[in-house]
């Protein structure tokens, strides 16, 4: 079990984090960092970022390459991740 913005999920062994918010139909996973628009899962292969997300505290992590592990603690990315940078 993982958790996406507060919202508990399942998550099969070896199932990355994008794949258990596609089953659960979440499809966005950050805003942009100046227009603030919404994105999620393009690629599915770790070379566009646009699946960005904080995974326990930490920013920028590509959903569709990191394996969802019992108890990671999901969030919507926005902007860059860090708060500060995003003015």
């Amino acid at each position: 079990m993982i958790t996406f913005d507060g919202r508990p999920l399942p998550a099969r062994e070896g199932q990355s984090i994008a794949a258990a918010l596609w089953a659960a139909g979440i499809l966005t996973t950050r805003t942009t960092r100046v227009a603030r628009a919404p994105r999620g899962v393009f690629c599915g292969i770790g070379q566009c970022f646009d699946c960005l997300v904080t995974v326990n505290g930490r920013p920028n992590q590509r959903a569709c390459l990191r394996p969802a592990r019992p108890g990671d603690v999901v969030t919507t990315q926005e902007g860059t991740g860090h708060a500060v940078n995003d003015r």
